[in-house]
């Protein structure tokens, strides 16, 4: 039922493009009652963040079958690129600072399993480690929010500079 929940919601936000939503539209879409809702979630950000953690699962399994950190970054990169459409409408959307905040964490948890798996700031202490992936994460959203056709053009040239400045780190 979580899943259909789910699903409903992400129609309704990233399809329908509603700009408010609410548990009456999650419910109506679903066909089940208010309490079947509240049965699974205390609210709709909890829905959000759910939702959000299942994608983050789904990422950490396509990465596993990456070989190395530039690959994962490709990953990530691509996937985020093609998602971006239906995030922004999301965003837009009065969840959309929830939604923000949530995928704000998920690029940051994406982003130091990377780095910790391929070891890029095992030469920092763990105060430097958090600072490098919070300015990764800054500016990784910060580049997708304002993500271009060019940029898609260029994805290789900037997945290879975001790997050349996490695996040789930043002068701190």
């Amino acid at each position: 039922m979580k899943e259909k929940i789910a699903q409903e919601t992400g129609r309704l936000l990233f399809d329908k493009k509603v700009k408010k939503l609410t548990v009456k539209d999650i419910v109506d879409a679903c066909h089940i009652t208010r309490q079947a809702f509240y049965y699974h979630f205390a609210d709709i950000p909890e829905l959000l963040q759910w939702m959000m953690e299942q994608k983050k699962n789904e990422w950490f399994l396509k990465f596993a079958g990456c070989t190395d950190m530039e690959e994962q970054l490709r990953c990530f990169f691509t996937t985020a690129v093609n998602a971006r459409p239906a995030m922004k409408k999301g965003l837009t959307s009065n969840y959309g600072k929830e939604l923000e905040t949530l995928l704000m964490q998920n690029i940051h948890a994406l982003l130091r399993r990377i780095a910790s798996t391929q070891d890029a700031f095992e030469s920092y202490g763990a105060v430097e480690q958090d600072t490098l992936i919070r300015y990764h994460c800054q500016a990784t959203m910060g580049m997708l929010r304002h993500w271009t056709e060019e940029d898609t053009r260029n994805l290789d040239r900037i997945v290879h500079a975001m790997y050349l400045t996490m695996s040789r780190g930043l002068a701190l």
